[in-house]
């Protein structure tokens, strides 16, 4: 908590006044909270809930809203991840691909590197034919310091087996998840 103190003394304030007295305490839990997905497993949280299944449809879960912190500036960035995968053999409880994108999310973390860590947790737990995941995110260290473009965004790609390999397959997920 000195190290907040010390920050809140760099920036011209005094760590002693009255509303900052709790501040180091407040960005201390609030730091922790944010990067609890270095105390979580991702393939606890898929296996978890994994069932066999003749399924060899696509699924789709999509919008799902992250919030994570850029590594470079300890600045958010937030959006929405598009998870999708080919079962072969293998499902897993919808809810777990939501909770796989946190466990990666709350961890400092670059969008691109995000994107693959969940693509490949999910292909590492259920085998399936291709996995893809899309990730639509706005930085907070492009919008409010250097450039400052507010309304800009970005969006990257993992795309595994079918996913990458298959043209058509691609296209009926980059379709799914454009539709609104």
């Amino acid at each position: 908590m000195a190290h907040v103190e010390g920050i809140l003394e760099a920036v011209g304030e005094d760590p002693k006044r009255e509303g900052l007295l709790r501040t180091p305490y407040r960005v201390a839990k609030s730091l922790r909270y944010l990067t609890d997905g270095y105390r979580a497993d991702p393939t606890a949280v898929l296996n978890g809930a994994v069932f066999e299944s003749d399924t060899d449809e696509m699924v789709v879960v999509r919008d799902i809203e992250l919030y994570s912190m850029c590594e470079h500036h300890m600045l958010p960035f937030f959006g929405r991840a598009h998870v999708a995968y080919l079962p072969s053999g293998k499902i897993v409880g919808l809810s777990k691909l939501a909770r796989v994108v946190d466990v990666f999310a709350r961890r400092l973390q670059v969008q691109e590197r995000l994107t693959t860590q969940i693509a490949n947790a999910i292909q590492d737990a259920l085998e399936p034919l291709g996995v893809g995941v899309l990730i639509e995110a706005q930085h907070l260290c492009m919008m409010m310091r250097g450039v400052t473009k507010q309304n800009s965004s970005t969006v990257t790609s993992c795309m595994l087996g079918r996913f990458r390999s298959d043209e058509k397959t691609r296209n009926e997920f980059l379709q799914i998840v454009s539709s609104r």
